[in-house]
């Protein structure tokens, strides 16, 4: 269900978590919890695209954090960060919670090259402009094939195309990001800063996962 949100309010205000606000810790540690509740938020973003297309994409970036989440009830005094819950359960000759962190991290790296694209594809363009350099289904589709595609099969390819095809004007998704008494300008900032704090944890943990203690 999408998000109620106030006159004078942004979708980002609705979060449970905000991104900006999981921590990282001196070894590049992230907190299991604060990013979970986060990464769990982002997934309203997709009732936001007011289709049903978008359903198994946030299906799917739900069910791979209810397999961290899993893990981290199963063993909190080893999960503290998300590194650590990884390095644990793989020590314990299982993968789960650690196979859905790399599906969860690629699932919230399209969303956040969308995002960007479209911020860098119209930048200096108010979210009302009706004519926009690039339109939002083409800053999906740029990034679904960046991102989540090359791991796709054939199966579940055309599933994840069809949403990229229901995505909605441009215009219109802002105009839902926002109450009618927030400024354009001030939205734009608010997408910056959440599309930043987001990527900045993707790029971690995308270096974790790539590396030799993250395989099984």
């Amino acid at each position: 269900m999408a998000a109620i949100i106030a006159p004078d309010k942004t979708w980002f205000g609705t979060l449970q978590k905000h991104f900006s606000d999981v921590p990282v810790d001196a070894d590049q540690g992230i907190p299991t919890e604060d990013f979970l509740a986060a990464a769990a938020s982002t997934t309203t973003l997709f009732d936001l695209l007011g289709s049903v297309a978008f359903t198994p994409v946030k299906n799917d970036m739900n069910g791979n954090v209810k397999k961290i989440r899993d893990r981290y009830n199963a063993s909190p005094s080893n999960s503290g960060t998300l590194q650590s819950l990884c390095k644990n359960e793989l020590a314990s000759k299982s993968h789960t919670a650690t196979e859905g962190l790399l599906w969860l991290i690629r699932g919230l790296d399209f969303t956040a090259q969308a995002l960007r694209h479209d911020l860098t594809s119209n930048a200096g363009l108010l979210g009302t402009e009706p004519k926009p350099k690039a339109e939002l289904a083409d800053s999906f589709r740029s990034a679904y094939k960046g991102t989540l595609a090359p791991h796709h099969g054939f199966m579940v390819k055309p599933i994840f195309s069809a949403a990229m095809s229901a995505t909605p004007y441009r215009k219109d998704f802002y105009s839902k990001l926002a109450g009618s008494q927030v400024s354009s300008e001030k939205l734009t900032s608010e997408v910056e800063r959440w599309v930043s704090a987001l990527e900045e944890r993707i790029a971690i943990l995308k270096t974790f996962l790539a590396s030799k203690e993250a395989k099984w």
